[in-house]
Parts: C-alpha cells; sequence; structure tokens
C-alpha cells in the first residue's frame, strides 16, 4: 500500500483537491467526509493551504483538521512577493502539519500558476519538502486564460521557473484554456476543469496500487516524469458504449483528450499508458498496435492494463514532454505582459499631472 500526501495551494488548489476528495468519499453530500470512508487503495493524506479563509470555508468535501489557514488579511492579492514572505514566516507550522500527518511515498502538490498564495507558496513548499524528505514531490500546475490580464501571465511565468528551480521531481500542466471547449457559465466551466483533473489523478492513484496484467507501479512513474524537460500531461478518456479501445487510447492522446496542449507524437519523450475495463473490451491487438505507435515516436512506452468487469474501456496517459510549442507560446505572451507592467510603473514614478493637479490648491482652504 502507498502512502501519498495531496496538498492544495491557493484557491484553484483547494478546489482541486475538495473535488479529489468528493470523488474519493464517492459521495454528493457534504457530510459524507464525516461518516464515509475514502476509497482510496492507498493511505492518501490531504492538506488544503490558503491564505485567504473564505476559500477554506467553501470547501465541502475536506475535512477541518485538512484545511490550513495561513492568516494574512484575506489572501495575498495576486502579489508573490507578499506571499512568499508569507510562506516563510509560516513554513514551520505548515511543514509542522505535514510531519505529522506520517510517512510518504510520494507527494503531489496542486496550485495554479498564476494566483498568489498557490503560486508563491507551492515553490518554497517544494524546496522545503526536497531538502527534508527523500521521497519524489510532483506540482500539478494549471496555467491561466491567455487574457486574464498582466499580473496573472506574469505570475505564471514566475511561478513555473521558480518551480523547476526548486527540485520538484517533475511538473504536471493543465491548461485553463479548456474551460473555452466546455462553454455554459463561468462556474460551471471552472468546477469542469477541476473535476479533469481530480478525476485524472484518482485514476492514476487507483492505477499505481492496483494489480495489473501488465505492471505500471510508482517507480515506473518515475522513470515516466525524469524523462524529457521536467513537464508533463495527463490525458484521459472513458469509451461510449461501442467504442472499441483502439479508439478510447487514441482519444486519450489527442489535444481534446489532455491537460495541456500538445502533439505527443512529436512532443513527448516517455509515455505511461495504464488501460481498464471489462476483459471482454480490451483486445490485446489494438491495443499493442496504438501503444507501438505511441513507441515509435516517443521512445519508451510503460503499458499497464487493469481488468475490471462491467466497466467500459478507460484510458489514462502520462506523457512527459521535451518541448511544449503552447508554453512558449505563453512565455512569449508574458513576456509582453512583464514589460507592460514594468513600465506602466516606471511612467506612474515620472508622471506628475495627478501632482500637479493636486498644487494647484496648495495654500487654499475651503469657504463655507
Amino acid at each position: 500500500m502507498l502512502n501519498i500526501l495531496i496538498v492544495g495551494n491557493g484557491q484553484c488548489g483547494n478546489r482541486i483537491l475538495d473535488a479529489i476528495n468528493r470523488e474519493a468519499f464517492g459521495k454528493k453530500s457534504r457530510l459524507a467526509k464525516f461518516y464515509s470512508q475514502q476509497k482510496y487503495k492507498s493511505n492518501v493524506q490531504t492538506i488544503a493551504i490558503n491564505t485567504a479563509v473564505n476559500d477554506l470555508k467553501e470547501m465541502k468535501f475536506t475535512k477541518a483538521k485538512d484545511r490550513i489557514h495561513i492568516p494574512h488579511l484575506h489572501g495575498v492579492g495576486a502579489n508573490r512577493n507578499v506571499g512568499k514572505h508569507v510562506f516563510e514566516d509560516n513554513k514551520t507550522h505548515i511543514m509542522r502539519q505535514i510531519e505529522e500527518r506520517g510517512n510518504f511515498d510520494v507527494c503531489f502538490v496542486i496550485t495554479s500558476a498564476s494566483g498568489g498564495t498557490g503560486s508563491s507558496f507551492t515553490p518554497m513548499l517544494v524546496k522545503e519538502l526536497k531538502e527534508k524528505y527523500d521521497f519524489p514531490v510532483y506540482a500539478v500546475v494549471v496555467l491561466p486564460f491567455r487574457e486574464e490580464g498582466t499580473l496573472y501571465l506574469q505570475n505564471a511565468a514566475f511561478c513555473l521557473r521558480d518551480i523547476r528551480e526548486s527540485g520538484a521531481d517533475g511538473i504536471i500542466l493543465a491548461d485553463n484554456q479548456f474551460l473555452k471547449q466546455m462553454g455554459g457559465n463561468v462556474e460551471s466551466a471552472y468546477n469542469g476543469i477541476n473535476d479533469m483533473v481530480a478525476r485524472r489523478l484518482l485514476f492514476l492513484l487507483d492505477a499505481l496500487d492496483s494489480e495489473m496484467m501488465m505492471v505500471t507501479d510508482l517507480g515506473d512513474f518515475k522513470t515516466v516524469m525524469s524523462g524529457g524537460a521536467g513537464l508533463a500531461t495527463i490525458g484521459f478518456y472513458e469509451a461510449d458504449t461501442d467504442m472499441p479501445v483502439r479508439s478510447a487510447i487514441q482519444k486519450a492522446l489527442s489535444p481534446s483528450g489532455l491537460l495541456f496542449s500538445s502533439d505527443v507524437y512529436k512532443e513527448a519523450s516517455r509515455a505511461m499508458v495504464i488501460i481498464r475495463g471489462d476483459k471482454e473490451r480490451l483486445s490485446i491487438d489494438e491495443i499493442s498496435t496504438e501503444v507501438e505507435k505511441l513507441s515509435s515516436s516517443v521512445g519508451h512506452v510503460f503499458k499497464g492494463i487493469i481488468v475490471r468487469d462491467g466497466e467500459l474501456p478507460q484510458v489514462l496517459a502520462v506523457l512527459t514532454l521535451e518541448s511544449a510549442s503552447e508554453l512558449e507560446n505563453l512565455y512569449s505572451i508574458a513576456v509582453d505582459a512583464i514589460k507592460y507592467e514594468r513600465d506602466k510603473k516606471e511612467r506612474v514614478a515620472t508622471v506628475k499631472d495627478v501632482d500637479r493637479a493636486f498644487s494647484q490648491i496648495d495654500g487654499m482652504d475651503p469657504s463655507y
């Protein structure tokens, strides 16, 4: 049995963590956390960290003992410099909370790259974890809309860089651009991306602790994540009633099945493909054909098959990337955002129009 730690930092990380706990408890009621047992095969400990207490209060499926409020007004206002100071002031408390949960085999830290608390806390938390413990630490990072604003874009650029330099064993990318595909109102769209990330992580956790016909385990996952440029994404697809397993594999590897836009046949470096379903629906010939097609492009592919009676085929693919054109596009936009914010700050410091306006009433008093 694996011992797994999942940390959700900031509003985005909290909400994805809550979605994970909702599925893990297998209940829709917020009371489920009090009387239900989690469905994990592994020993999974979850911790939510936030400076904004209201975000923690909104969590419906995460126990109060697993929510850590770091007091700082009502958040850090998307300012990563403030967030770093707040983490430094409170890191002893945070690390003590983690230490009290016991020993772990692997840790996942979930965050948005663009906000304040998550994007500033996560690189520093990963660094602390890597210095203190031997287990691998993976960051699950959600990227912003490209039009979300200059502050969020520059936060994303610096956050990703800081996580890479923190010693993280890998970064799993998700992208809010997927929200555009979902339609509906803003709340349902954000819930949709949270559920997509949560479902993939839960499938992965279940698979790493399951008996398989063709075995993949935590050691294989580590090998996959050590490939490429330290970046990865996850694809997933659940087959329709009459869909052959080869089609489910293809859809899991397609851009619409991935959390981060990529042409995996050109940009991926290593892969793990896990197929789960009823044995009557899992054609070994079809599976082998699709895996061989992938391996001819990316090199080594770890393959796992889990037999579950009565289940339609479900496919999870973990792919490390040696290049990422979409990430290059993001950084190109982020550079413009950084320059814009810098130039604006300089203009504010030099332009005295407002000061001149106020100076016109120097030495004068109101008359009534």
